[in-house]
């Protein structure tokens, strides 16, 4: 009985549009990450690399992480104001989650306190 050999690992290069052969390791980890747009959605595509986003948000800040030494003033400004944004949406992300978590901590405490 043969043993087949086993599966190649998956591809980790980046897509064959990107542009950044030169850029540091992060920024290529960053641009490496495939991206998937439904196709009866709008599409918005990066004028740099070409890679297309779901969502306006998504293509301002992938300019601003991957083409930081490449935009406009005005690009500079809008990703400033789309890193504000989804800062401000994940800190209170993080103060919710905190309270729940407390809620849960003192609710487990008063049932087994009132159970025991």
């Amino acid at each position: 009985m043969s043993r087949s050999a086993p599966a190649s690992p998956p591809s980790t290069d980046a897509p064959p549009n990107s542009t950044d052969a030169g850029a540091d390791p992060t920024t290529a980890a960053r641009t490496a990450v495939e991206t998937v747009v439904p196709p009866d959605g709008p599409v918005h595509r990066c004028a740099y690399c070409d890679r297309p986003f779901a969502e306006e948000s998504y293509l301002v800040l992938h300019r601003g992480l991957a083409h930081a030494d490449e935009l406009s003033p005005d690009e500079r400004e809008a990703f400033t104001a789309a890193y504000d944004d989804e800062e401000a949406e994940l800190q209170r992300f993080r103060i919710v989650a905190l309270g729940l978590l407390v809620l849960l901590y003192f609710g487990f405490l008063f049932t087994f306190a009132a159970v025991t």
